[in-house]
């Protein structure tokens, strides 16, 4: 199929109504975080980057499919160098994640979660070796590079996103069930070694998912985060301070750090209350299947494999952050797709939706090639 031929009647404007709503929605929280915490600062530089991530968006969807297929290789040589570079920037908040860029941060370890997928998708495309054992070595390997140089800065959070990815696309080529479930026996044996390889911060964020308590004051260290989320979301009740209002003018309870990055989903749910939460949780997955029937519909292989890699990944960013907020997931710096404040996030986020946008009215081949094998 040539690029002048695009099917514009198969554009998923029901996607594009779930990202915008979710858009909104991050908006809202986070003019709400900047109401509690009597800071108007970030509302308007969250408005900045979603203005800026509208052409990001228009970008992946009018490039041809062929140029990030045949780059994916070239490009993942290069976020893998850019990875190095925030080792020799100054830290922040005890991390190396950032580049700075004038009165911007960029993170590229954001880039680096598509760019692996793209090498991925291309890898995986129209190989079927790692239908044998052995013939994974290689696909893990593209893995746990990127892996361990996030994990390093240190970002556990991010560095959590790569091997559900893996899995889902590996799966969706065609790899055999008993290896993969082999694998993640053998990983799960190996969890001392990788617990000897954590730092301290990281493990203390672990040990305090086991030994957290509800009620009483708030613990010191990092089970404060912890106390304060499960608190901010316990304000909230079923309805929402938007529509109860608020059940206390003690502004100490609702302090909470990092409450417009990675704790938003608290904000949605101080405000808009249990049955707020739910509904962004249902946009996520009505989202999430449009996602997938994009990549069940086309029939380019590299299109469906990182259609595959690009739903796994915003799904896992969903479980891990609203799993922290109520103690179910270690206590990560993950933001909360398309909701969270985060330049970075948001950039990459809406280009990969672009991305999904490009694959949909692009379902067939662009040039020769072989069908979808499994």
């Amino acid at each position: 199929m040539q690029d002048s031929q695009l099917s514009w009647s198969r554009f998923p404007w029901l996607l594009v109504l779930m990202q915008l709503a979710l858009m909104a929605i991050g908006l809202l929280a986070i003019q709400r975080g900047d109401e509690l915490a009597d800071d108007g600062g970030l509302f308007q530089r969250h408005l900045f980057w979603i203005i800026l991530s509208i052409p990001a968006t228009i970008v992946a969807i009018v490039v041809p499919i062929r140029f990030w297929r045949g780059k994916a290789y070239y490009l993942f040589l290069l976020c893998l160098g850019l990875l190095i570079v925030p080792y020799f920037m100054p830290a922040k908040g005890g991390s190396h994640r950032w580049i700075p860029l004038g009165p911007i941060n960029f993170q590229p370890s954001e880039v680096a979660k598509l760019v692996y997928m793209m090498a991925l998708a291309q890898y995986l495309m129209y190989r079927d070796n790692f239908r044998k054992f052995w013939g994974l070595i290689i696909p893990f390997t593209m893995t746990l590079i990127p892996m361990g140089m996030i994990l390093k800065e240190p970002d556990l959070g991010t560095a959590l996103l790569f091997l559900p990815v893996l899995f889902c696309m590996l799966f969706a080529a065609g790899a055999r069930l008993t290896h993969l479930l082999l694998i993640i026996f053998l990983g799960i044996a190996s969890l001392p070694v990788g617990w000897t390889m954590m730092s301290a911060e990281q493990k203390s964020r672990v040990t305090t998912l086991f030994t957290q308590e509800d009620g009483g004051p708030a613990p010191r260290g990092d089970g404060y985060h912890l106390h304060q989320s499960k608190q901010m979301l316990a304000l909230g009740g079923i309805w929402g301070s938007a529509v109860a209002g608020q059940p206390t003018d003690d502004m100490y309870l609702y302090h909470l750090p990092a409450s417009r990055t990675d704790f938003v989903f608290c904000l949605i749910g101080e405000y808009w209350g249990l049955w707020g939460c739910l509904g962004v949780i249902l946009i996520y997955l009505i989202l999430f299947a449009q996602g997938l029937q994009i990549s069940a519909s086309t029939e380019e292989p590299f299109s469906r494999l990182l259609a595959v890699g690009i739903v796994a990944i915003l799904c896992t960013q969903l479980i891990i952050n609203t799993g922290m907020t109520v103690g179910l997931t270690p206590i990560t710096g993950l933001t909360l797709p398309l909701i969270s404040y985060g330049g970075s996030s948001m950039l990459m986020t809406s280009f990969s939706l672009g991305l999904l946008i490009n694959f949909a009215i692009r379902p067939s081949f662009e040039v020769s090639g072989q069908t979808f094998r499994y």
